[in-house]
């Protein structure tokens, strides 16, 4: 980790403030609101708040391995950044900046299919490291393997369909400002996402067996018994960061029926809301194999670009470092359900609560 002196981000919530500064109002807004009454968004962070670290002492924690895996293969951190549309209104090269600093900390991204550079430019700018391509599907078959097949040319370790946006959300904060996205304008093919069904699930593992399937957005025991029965590789949480479905339940709260379903027979993976080292532990000693992160690394991009992607990767693994040390654990495999106790929170819930010290009273921060 480097010196903490070379970098202007000494905290996590500093990449929130500088975001703030540098983006339009739309923009910002885009970033951190969700659907409707935004009750999902909030229930991700209460989910998290929820429970609290039961640590051990007297544990000789003088040296910890921070890695993790992704698919078998061996990552630097069990985090992922997440698929998010339209990064490149947070630095004029979209997503590349975020990929290469990914790539260097050996940590994988998921590149959105609605956002820029691209499959191509994406793959090259994230080279040898561990990458996935996620999927808005926009086309019939021929054209979701056409897709796929290039993903597969480009070295991306997995494909990902997202399931949980058959119909497109209602952002209020959007819509009460007339903020049009430019991506939602090009976007269409909207009716190919809403006919997505399991049966296509099966077609594609069929035409490509040899290519990890994620699906991208489960949030029941039941979807995620039948994500196993088709043979795919990764049940994947999420509830979009509270952004399709108001009132849903939050991540964390899923997570657990969703491990128990699957019982060893995919990987499971989980976002929504998790910003700090301690979040990511947290869902490590509730199952997850792999944490996405969206928001968290999206102001550290508006922030600062690659250099500030690369940073809030140093800071969040030196947060992790902290937790397992404070635990009594040198790696996430001693971890297990006895190092949490269900809590109430103390904090009321917002998109912003892991960070105390933003201004809070400023409206525009909530």
């Amino acid at each position: 980790m480097s010196d903490v002196t070379e970098s202007p981000f000494q905290t996590l919530h500093e990449f929130v403030k500088e975001a703030k500064g540098r983006l339009s109002p739309g923009n910002w807004d885009y970033l951190v609101g969700a659907t409707e009454t935004e009750t999902t968004l909030m229930r991700n962070r209460a989910a998290i708040d929820a429970l609290a670290f039961r640590p051990r002492v007297l544990r000789d924690v003088s040296s910890i391995d921070l890695s993790g895996t992704m698919l078998g293969r061996k990552i630097g951190l069990p985090v992922m950044l997440a698929p998010v549309g339209g990064l490149e209104n947070f630095d004029p090269e979209g997503g590349a900046p975020a990929g290469r600093a990914a790539a260097a900390a050996n940590i994988p991204v998921m590149v959105s299919s609605v956002s820029m550079p691209g499959l191509e430019p994406m793959a090259q700018a994230v080279g040898p490291g561990p990458k996935l391509f996620q999927l808005y599907v926009r086309g019939d078959a021929a054209w979701i393997d056409e897709v796929a097949k290039r993903a597969i040319d480009n070295g991306y370790d997995a494909f990902c369909f997202t399931v949980d946006t058959a119909i497109y959300s209602r952002r209020e904060r959007d819509i009460s400002k007339r903020f049009v996205k430019p991506w939602r304008v090009r976007a269409t093919g909207q009716h190919f996402q809403a006919a997505l069904n399991w049966n296509d699930i099966k077609r594609f593992k069929d035409k490509f067996p040899h290519t990890p399937v994620v699906l991208k957005g489960i949030a029941t025991a039941e979807d995620a018994a039948i994500a196993v029965e088709h043979g795919v590789e990764v049940v994947y949480v999420s509830n979009h960061g509270g952004r399709q479905l108001d009132h849903g339940r939050g991540s964390l709260a899923v997570l657990p029926e969703v491990v128990q379903a699957v019982a060893g027979k995919a990987k499971v993976w989980v976002d929504g809301g998790f910003s700090r080292g301690s979040d990511i532990v947290k869902a490590k000693i509730l199952g997850a194999e792999l944490v996405g992160i969206g928001r968290l690394y999206c102001y550290a991009l508006a922030a600062a670009g690659e250099a500030g992607v690369a940073r809030m990767l140093e800071l969040l693994a030196t947060e992790v470092h902290e937790v397992l040390g404070l635990l009594g654990v040198t790696g996430f495999a001693q971890l297990d359900q006895s190092y949490v106790h269900g809590v109430a929170p103390v904090v009321q819930p917002h998109v912003h609560s892991a960070f105390p010290l933003t201004n809070l009273s400023d409206p525009g921060y909530r």
